[in-house]
């Protein structure tokens, strides 16, 4: 039997979105209902990128980051209070050192808002331990589906990967410098979707090639590359759902996706909302 946990792709959108939820936190909280309690969750974010080395997360009582400036005063009044876990934050180093990754621990860093935003959502209640692991600056797209699968062994070991990035990510347009276009958006989340659910990889480590309007959605790779971690940690064979979210100002697609190995441990499909797609 398939015991492997499901792992998520999270589009954590703007700040925003910790107290404007909208559908993308709707899905999130449903799903975190529906899905069995994991031991601990491991986050990955474009918000905490690292130079020569992977570096994770080793204090027992991570700090909520707020790190961002001009947003309303309740979000830096907001906290994230999950235990860390330190001795699981070991075990990653030991993993990433194994699959050929330079890593070390991080007694200080705390989560990063894309860590914690969507999180606030999935468990609310912020009792389960969460790890957070950097980004290496480097990384590429076939990097980053190598350090998907250089995490994929903690699936077994019931904990829950978030890769959390955005499906859309054009800042010059989300600060209004341009006409917002969410007809490129919808068009870029859709091929998402539909090549994720063909399992593609191929197309998906070379989306800059083959997705409509793929360097307007991603002047830059980072918050495309945590969707590519996912599909690494998701394995060769796998199932996908999206979990839609919309559109955020205009630019963000705030779509999610659950990966699991077909029949995923403490998950029944039937109790998500509408808005799910199936990939066997």
């Amino acid at each position: 039997m398939n015991t492997s946990f499901p792992l998520l792709f999270v589009s954590h959108g703007a700040p925003t979105f910790a107290i404007d939820p909208g559908l993308a936190g709707q899905h999130l909280a449903e799903l975190g209902r529906e899905l069995s309690r994991p031991d601990a969750i491991v986050v990955l974010s474009p918000h905490w990128m690292t130079r020569g080395e992977v570096c994770v997360t080793a204090i027992a009582a991570p700090e909520t980051l707020h790190d961002f400036g001009g947003f309303p005063e309740a979000l830096y009044q907001l906290r994230y209070p999950a235990p860390g876990a330190p001795a699981l934050a070991a075990h990653i180093v030991d993993l990433l050192r194994n699959a050929g990754w330079k890593s070390r621990l991080d007694a200080r860093r705390g989560l990063d808002h894309g860590a914690w935003v969507p999180l606030l959502h999935l468990v609310p209640t912020a009792d389960v331990p969460v790890v957070q692991v950097s980004m290496p600056a480097s990384l590429d797209t076939h990097q980053a589906w190598k350090l998907g699968q250089a995490l994929k062994p903690l699936r077994d070991m019931k904990v829950l990967i978030v890769a959390s990035g955005g499906l859309t990510h054009n800042l010059y347009e989300f600060r209004g410098a341009v006409c917002h276009g969410a007809d490129y958006v919808k068009a870029f989340a859709a091929w998402t979707a539909q090549t994720l659910q063909a399992g593609n990889t191929d197309f998906l480590l070379d989306y800059k090639r083959h997705a409509p309007s793929a360097e307007r959605a991603h002047p830059t790779d980072e918050h495309f590359l945590p969707l590519l971690i996912a599909l690494g940690a998701a394995g060769e064979h796998y199932a996908t759902r999206v979990l839609e979210g919309g559109v955020s100002y205009g630019v963000l697609a705030m779509d999610s996706y659950l990966f699991s190995s077909n029949n995923p441990v403490g998950f029944d499909p039937t109790h998500l909302s509408q808005g799910v797609a199936d990939h066997a």
